[in-house]
């Protein structure tokens, strides 16, 4: 108790004193790129706990005291495990005008892509509006009763997953509209992993904004940074981004999620195939929605091997209309499956050539979240795994080199 209220003091000293500076007491995408993991390597305690930026309430409550705050939130921002931030900052009386909500809705029970109206939260009243759809970037009038936005998301570390599409058109409305930005960070739970092709700026699209690899190793806060240090913002501007860090975070480890971030990632091993597995939604291959067990199986009615079976079904909260509706699909099983890699395009290619469908096996969509054309003319001509993942070694290493400027925690060794 005593270390919280010293830190709390020492805290609001040093706000006190950046109110005269014009700094703000958060890790800012503003300030010199960080130093290399390497060099602030250091060892973690085991009985050290990990807290992500959301539960150091200390580090960020005085910086709201007395703001109109939007909040950028779903069901993931949680302190602990069960109390959400907004309902926390509510009862501490924070302000907060507005709630921006991602894919998925604030409560995170929409189905991947379903349209998200907007609405008035039940529970405490606050406007919710949403950043899927039509509006994926917060409009200056949205913000006009905003006097810092605060984004609390938890990611799984792959570039198509939308919610750090989110923060990039957050940050770009931010940055326009000259609002502060508060990031309170959560680990990547594979921020060990990176892996996969390099996006082209020519297929950018909300499934993949920036130039990064399937599997990217940062956390929002360092990839924050990283689109600012870049300049990947429309215009080259640059958001003032306030980050509170994760305390005691390994990246070697896989974190566990103690939330599910999605309807259709509901576990740890659907967090560990999705990086790959996702590929399988730019074909006719059904990565078992309208299961409940979605992204640990992959199928379809023409697979040759009957040994494994799925039907997929409307699912509400889950996936309403999901591919082979109503049709058994066999394929495999890989819910108990130890990767031996983390990353595998083994089932991609097998899939492929047992379809027999060659160019008809991919939908449009599949380029988009490879982030290239390549990957798909590769499966074409019948190049091996190890063919493939040759040819996006010299980006990855490229972007590896790049990639250290921005790092907030040590790299995995």
């Amino acid at each position: 108790m005593f270390s919280t209220l010293l830190r709390t003091a020492v805290f609001c000293l040093v706000l006190a004193a950046c109110k005269q500076t014009g700094s703000v007491p958060a890790h800012s995408t503003s300030a010199a790129p960080a130093t290399s993991a390497a060099a602030t390597k250091t060892t973690r305690q085991q009985d050290a706990p990990l807290l992500t930026g959301a539960d150091q309430t200390e580090l960020y409550l005085p910086y709201l005291q007395g703001k109109r705050v939007g909040m950028v939130v779903n069901q993931t921002s949680t302190i602990g495990k069960k109390t959400h931030l907004v309902d926390s900052l509510l009862s501490r009386g924070v302000k907060i005008t507005v709630i921006f909500a991602p894919e998925h809705g604030f409560r995170g029970d929409a189905d991947a892509g379903a349209h998200i109206s907007n609405s008035v939260d039940a529970r405490t009243g606050v406007p919710i509006l949403s950043l899927y759809g039509s509006n994926k970037k917060p409009k200056p009038e949205q913000l006009k009763n905003v006097d810092v936005v605060l984004f609390d998301i938890q990611d799984v570390g792959v570039r198509f997953y939308t919610y750090s599409s989110t923060m990039h058109y957050v940050m770009e409305a931010c940055a326009e509209q000259n609002k502060p930005l508060l990031l309170l960070d959560r680990p990547n739970p594979v921020g060990y992993l990176i892996d996969g092709p390099i996006l082209e700026p020519q297929h950018k699209s909300f499934v993949g904004m920036n130039t990064i690899p399937i599997s990217h190793g940062l956390t929002l806060g360092e990839y924050a940074q990283m689109i600012n240090g870049e300049k990947w913002l429309k215009n080259g501007v640059q958001a003032n981004v306030k980050i509170v860090k994760v305390k005691n975070y390994d990246r070697n480890q896989f974190y566990s999620l103690p939330v599910k971030p999605s309807p259709n990632l509901p576990n740890d091993q659907s967090i560990k195939l999705y990086p790959f597995l996702c590929l399988f939604e730019g074909t006719t291959v059904s990565q078992g929605r309208g299961t409940m067990m979605p992204f640990q199986v992959i199928g379809a009615p023409y697979f040759p091997d009957k040994s494994f079976s799925f039907t997929p079904v409307p699912i509400p909260g889950m996936s309403m209309e999901p591919p082979y509706k109503n049709q058994v699909c066999y394929g495999r099983d890989l819910r108990q499956l130890e990767l031996k890699e983390p990353f595998t395009l083994r089932y991609l290619l097998e899939f492929y050539q047992a379809s027999g469908q060659k160019e008809k096996f991919f939908n449009k969509f599949f380029t988009n979240l490879a982030g290239t054309e390549q990957l798909q003319k590769q499966v074409m001509a019948g190049m091996s795994e190890q063919e493939i993942r040759a040819s996006w070694k010299p980006g990855l290493d490229a972007y590896k080199a790049m990639r250290t400027q921005y790092l907030l925690y040590p790299d995995a060794q």
